[in-house]
C-alpha cells in the first residue's frame, strides 16, 4: 500500500479537497452533539429501534406473505420487535450498552489518530492529528469512568466532541498539505 505522501499530485489534491469538505461537516455535527447532547443521544437511540422495528416489520411480511407454516421463520422478526420495543420504551438500557460501544469507539479512534499521526510525522498536520488521537482515548476512558449511570448526555457530547475535533483535524491536514497537492 503506498504511503499516503508518496502519492501522486492528483491523488492528494483529491484528498486534500474530499478532507477539507468531510472536516466542515463533522464540525457542524459536533457543534451539534456539544449543544445538544441529550437530544443527539435520543436521536441515536430513536435511529438504531427504528431500525430493529422496520427489519422486524419487513421480515414479517416476508414470512407472511410465504404463507410460512414454520415458527423459525418468526422467530427472527418477533426478536427484532421485542428489541425494538426495549430500544424505543426504554432507552436508558440501550443507551448504556451504546456508552460502553461508545468508549470502545473512542479508545479505537484514539489509537487509530495517534498512529496516523506518526505516519505523517514530521509536517503536515500532525501535532494536530496526534492531540485528537489522544483526546479520543482520554474521552474513551472518561466514557468508561462514567458508565452507566451517565451514559445518555454523555454520550452526545462526546459524539460532539469527537466529531468536532476529527472535522477540526481533517480541515487542518488539508490546508496543510495543500502546497504538496499543487506541486
Amino acid at each position: 500500500m503506498k504511503m499516503l505522501l508518496d502519492a501522486s499530485p492528483e491523488n492528494i489534491h483529491r484528498f486534500t479537497s474530499n478532507a477539507r469538505r468531510t472536516g466542515i461537516v463533522m464540525i457542524v455535527i459536533g457543534l451539534i452533539g456539544i449543544l445538544l447532547p441529550n437530544l443527539v443521544s435520543l436521536t441515536i437511540n430513536a435511529l438504531i429501534g427504528g431500525l430493529f422495528l422496520l427489519s422486524a416489520v419487513v421480515l414479517a411480511s416476508i414470512a407472511w406473505l410465504s404463507e410460512a407454516r414454520s415458527l423459525i421463520m418468526w422467530l427472527k422478526p418477533v426478536v427484532l420487535l421485542a428489541l425494538a420495543l426495549l430500544i424505543l420504551f426504554h432507552p436508558a438500557v440501550i443507551l448504556s450498552v451504546i456508552g460502553l460501544l461508545l468508549a470502545l469507539y473512542f479508545l479505537f479512534d484514539g489509537f487509530a489518530g495517534i498512529a496516523l499521526a506518526r505516519e505523517l510525522k514530521p509536517g503536515n498536520g500532525w501535532r494536530f492529528m496526534m492531540f485528537d488521537g489522544v483526546l479520543s482515548f482520554v474521552m474513551g476512558i472518561v466514557v468508561m469512568l462514567n458508565w452507566p449511570m451517565g451514559a445518555s448526555w454523555i454520550i452526545g457530547l462526546l459524539i460532539g466532541v469527537s466529531f468536532l475535533f476529527d472535522g477540526i483535524a481533517l480541515y487542518a491536514v488539508s490546508r496543510r498539505m495543500e502546497p504538496v497537492a499543487t506541486q
